[in-house]
């Protein structure tokens, strides 16, 4: 079981902590990523791009000229696709772009890139990461301090204050663990959990 050091917001040792190996030493595995990206990914297209056709769109239905005689190439309503302000051919209607994973594959996914943090040196442990009052300028100098970068700070429960303080700074984004997931993981270069999110991990994510 990899152990690693649990820090306080002042950058000082208070601990270590063991890391379950099913979870944060899983075999590595980028198909998952691809599969999980991809589901993620679609999730968040809406889907309503829609055009009408040469029946949906407000033309006159009558015939421009004459079948025949007129030097020209027959034509019918107005509305077909090869006049300006026609319908369109073969354009996009609304729809569903989702893509369905399963769940266990979700998972898998997530424990690989908890991982691949752990193993590139990426993750950090906070004992706790707590702010008595909405302050940027607190947080920002606790970021300093830990050396975060471009970073993704989970914590368990209610975290407004740390949110709230957060959400101004560049590079940097708070989650709740329930909001875990692959997209965030892989986005930001930095990982840091505190202890109880760890635990939330652990019972969630285990094999």
């Amino acid at each position: 079981m990899p152990t690693v050091d649990v820090l306080d917001v002042e950058a000082q040792k208070v601990g270590e902590i063991s890391l379950r190996d099913d979870i944060f030493s899983a075999e590595l595995k980028p198909h998952l990523f691809h599969f999980v990206l991809r589901h993620q990914l679609a999730a968040k297209r809406m889907g309503t791009a829609s055009t009408k056709t040469r029946s949906e769109v407000k033309a006159t239905g009558r015939k421009l000229w004459r079948q025949k005689g007129s030097g020209r190439a027959r034509t019918g309503t107005r509305g077909s696709p090869i006049w300006r302000g026609g319908g369109v051919v073969f354009g996009p209607k609304p729809r569903d772009y989702a893509i369905r994973v399963p769940k266990k594959m979700k998972k898998a996914a997530v424990r690989c890139a908890l991982s691949l943090k752990l193993s590139e040196e990426k993750l950090l442990v906070l004992d706790r990461f707590e702010m008595p009052e909405i302050r940027t300028k607190t947080f920002v100098s606790y970021k300093e301090k830990l050396d975060l970068g471009n970073t993704l700070i989970v914590v368990n429960g209610e975290s407004t204050n740390l949110q709230k303080s957060a959400r101004n700074v560049p590079g940097v984004k708070v989650l709740k663990t329930e909001g875990l997931n692959l997209f965030d993981l892989l986005r930001y270069d930095q990982l840091v959990l505190t202890r109880d999110a760890i635990d939330y991990v652990e019972k969630v994510y285990g094999t």
